[in-house]
């Protein structure tokens, strides 16, 4: 897999309250690979095989490492909306494909009053990137039908997509203030990621 298009995500969706595990050994640790040995020595994710909780541990470690130390902070410590965001935010710092998916596809169903996302809306989406990206067209059936799956089940658990026709309805998170400011501190562009506009991100 080529380094610069991330699609070996699946082995994770966004999990919030694993993530915050994960978060809690990093604080407690103050280094990764400490934390890491941390969270596999006590099975903290609760898997039912070693090797399956070495792919999830690895899988959200690398995500978190994304992640400011406000941000780990808020993940680790806050509301289970907050933790849900900082999981988002940091599935969307390392996972590209998921932040134009969202930025780019679900912020304009929005804009242009059409909350309801369609199978074609993600395979226009994935015809276009593949132009860009050939990589995604070396993918097997089946592993574009599990990035698909996994990508759709943290868009539900990061509430930005709900019940509804089709797929669902897009949703736009609400944010807490100490979740917006931590990204605010970070990087405004993310918040294109949370389907603000650009007009009002100009304005916070």
């Amino acid at each position: 897999m080529r380094t610069d298009y991330n699609l070996s995500f699946t082995a994770a969706s966004l999990r919030p309250e694993l993530a915050r595990v994960v978060a809690e050994a990093y604080l407690a640790t103050g280094d990764w690979e400490l934390a890491k040995q941390r969270v596999l020595a006590t099975n903290a994710l609760q898997c039912r095989t070693v090797a399956g909780g070495e792919r999830q541990e690895r899988e959200l470690r690398r995500r978190l490492m994304r992640l400011t130390m406000k941000q780990i902070v808020v993940l680790a410590e806050a509301t289970a909306e907050d933790r849900a965001a900082m999981a988002w935010l940091a599935a969307i710092k390392h996972i590209r494909f998921a932040f134009e998916f969202a930025a780019d596809v679900l912020r304009e169903k929005l804009v242009v009053r059409d909350p309801i996302l369609r199978p074609s809306d993600y395979e226009t989406y994935v015809e276009t990137r593949a132009v860009i990206h050939p990589e995604i067209t070396e993918l097997s059936p089946a592993s574009k039908y599990k990035i698909r799956q996994v990508l759709l089940r943290m868009l539900r658990e990061g509430g930005l997509l709900g019940d509804g026709s089709s797929w669902g309805t897009v949703l736009r998170p609400v944010l807490s203030p100490a979740a917006l400011q931590a990204i605010l501190d970070d990087d405004s562009r993310w918040l294109a990621g949370f389907l603000v506009p650009d007009m009002e991100t100009g304005r916070l």
